[in-house]
């Protein structure tokens, strides 16, 4: 065995490969849930005249429960007991990432469009750093810079340059999306180990679809139901099976291997994914000022996530 061979099998070099393979499979799984997500945007917008953003996500939701079902049900029944345990994280963390911030997302493809969306939710990425950093660490003079360049790009594109608070109400309907998105992702953190994927998974989709049920009986007596055609069911399909059961079990994963700000640092795709979709999808095209602001958020969130 040569010296090269001895240092490659040490236990420091075996677990540098380790996390290096874990640190890509995070990284891929995060790629997956950004591009899925992208389509969700999409398909919102789309939603917007036909179908009610309340009844839009709660449909959603019940397409996902019976999509995870058959996969989760036994394994959250054999960790019931764990499951009541941490009843108030797993409730917090479903009112977080599925009732608030899917809803959000639903309300504001009501009056913006689908680019604008997935830029303002681009910014997301620079407010996972600096939870992470309240929690531990000093933001520093790169990252502060980065979220000053980012917010600015986010105020530049909701106001369209005038920044005289004359904003979309869909534009501030995503931005309160993005602070949703933001808060679930740095609360994974706590989620208990002994937790299954699945479990979890199944567990947040029934009780965010549960504190959905009131509004949407609300919706559906004021606002009346829709019709089930293929311009609905399609979109409804998609976010409810692959926005859904499929993106957050892959974004799940990736925060549990590397971490919310750098499973972020992936999101910054998600314009560029969402731009090129909702043009031959939707027929929106992207103008000069949006690719200004898609380059202060994207550059934003890029300098202030670096290590």
């Amino acid at each position: 065995m040569t010296v090269l061979d001895r240092v490659r099998s040490t236990p420091r070099a075996t677990a540098a490969k380790k996390v290096g393979g874990a640190s890509g499979l995070g990284l891929a799984f995060a790629a997956v849930a950004t591009v899925v997500w992208s389509g969700s945007f999409v398909a919102s917008r789309a939603l917007h005249d036909s179908v009610p953003p309340i009844q839009a996500a709660f449909w959603r939701w019940l397409i996902a429960i019976a999509a995870v079902a058959p996969f989760a049900v036994r394994e959250a029944w054999r960790q019931r007991a764990l499951i009541r345990r941490h009843l108030g994280f797993l409730t917090l963390a479903s009112l977080l990432g599925i009732t608030v911030y899917n809803t959000l997302v639903n309300q504001a493809g009501t009056s913006t469009s689908a680019g604008n969306m997935g830029m303002i939710m681009a910014a997301s990425p620079v407010l996972m750093a600096v939870h992470e950093r309240l929690t531990g660490g000093r933001l520093g003079a790169r990252r502060t810079v980065g979220l000053l360049v980012a917010v600015a790009g986010v105020l530049l594109l909701v106001s369209k340059g005038s920044l005289d608070l004359a904003l979309a109400p869909g534009d501030l309907w995503m931005v309160a999306a993005a602070l949703s998105f933001t808060s679930y992702s740095v609360l994974l953190k706590r989620r208990p180990a002994e937790l299954g994927a699945l479990a979890f998974l199944f567990t947040t989709f029934v009780l965010g679809a549960l504190m959905l049920a009131p509004v949407y009986g609300v919706s559906l007596a004021v606002q009346g139901g829709f019709a089930a055609t293929p311009g609905t069911v399609g979109p409804l399909l998609y976010v409810g099976v692959l926005s859904s059961a499929v993106a957050f079990f892959a974004w799940n994963k990736a925060i549990a291997l590397i971490g919310a700000a750098r499973a972020g640092v992936v999101y910054y795709l998600q314009p560029v994914c969402v731009a090129l979709l909702s043009y031959p999808l939707l027929g929106e095209a992207t103008g000069p000022a949006q690719v200004v602001c898609m380059a202060l958020i994207l550059g934003g969130v890029v300098l202030g996530s670096r290590r």
